[in-house]
């Protein structure tokens, strides 16, 4: 997998980098990468197939909607390698463990995913439209995505790991979105992860009131 530069998703990445409301900030970032194999992605990507076709021989599954029946299909299981492989560029000190991942991409349309990013970006896009007018964030964002990944040609999936072993959750961490846009015949896929931070729990100020008030407790006390 390459990563691919595009002026673009800069500019959204720099508006997302940092959304400050006081008490709690939005950020987001938006990585675009080729599908081409580089460096140690072939040994990667082969022992995820080894391990594809290693749970679906102990899978006793049958259902046409569970995981096992899906990944089947050559080409969904190379989806799967291409995707598990971008979050493995995305965080390269992480174990993503192939068994349980394949349980958490979940195919999307472009109206689900409108859905959410308006609910939850609702106040990001405010600010967007103060500091730059014209079109809104989601249509900025459309267009970007259109320019690099072509979204009429491409799969849309999200990522929904467990909460304790999620490795885009930071501390103070609200709520967390994960998105993948995948262009089969392009061989291009953007990664979008957006997400609301308490700062008071990400700067500890909760925690050092905590332990003030735990202080208080023991003052009169003869110890």
């Amino acid at each position: 997998m390459k990563f691919l530069e595009y002026t673009p998703l800069e500019r959204l990445n720099d508006f997302l980098s940092r959304v400050n409301f006081g008490e709690r900030t939005i950020k987001g970032c938006l990585e675009a990468y080729s599908c081409k194999h580089t460096g140690t992605d072939k040994k990667l990507s082969l022992s995820l197939e080894h391990e594809i076709l290693d749970y679906l021989g102990k899978s006793s599954d049958t259902d046409s909607s569970s995981p096992a029946e899906y990944l089947l299909s050559r080409s969904s299981r190379k989806t799967l390698i291409y995707l598990v492989l971008t979050l493995y560029h995305l965080y390269p000190d992480y174990d993503f463990s192939l068994v349980k991942a394949h349980q958490f991409f979940t195919e999307e349309s472009w109206d689900s995913f409108k859905q959410i990013f308006e609910t939850y970006m609702l106040e990001a896009s405010k600010e967007w439209i103060e500091a730059n007018g014209g079109n809104s964030l989601l249509e900025a964002l459309f267009k970007a995505l259109d320019e690099v990944v072509r979204l009429s040609e491409c799969d849309i999936y999200s990522y929904n790991p467990d909460c304790d072993v999620d490795p885009f959750l930071e501390k103070g961490s609200i709520w967390s979105f994960n998105f993948f846009f995948y262009n089969r015949k392009l061989k291009r896929v953007v990664s979008f992860r957006f997400c609301c931070i308490s700062n008071l729990m990400a700067d500890g100020f909760l925690d050092d009131l905590c332990y003030e008030d735990d202080g208080e407790i023991f003052d009169g006390m003869d110890m």
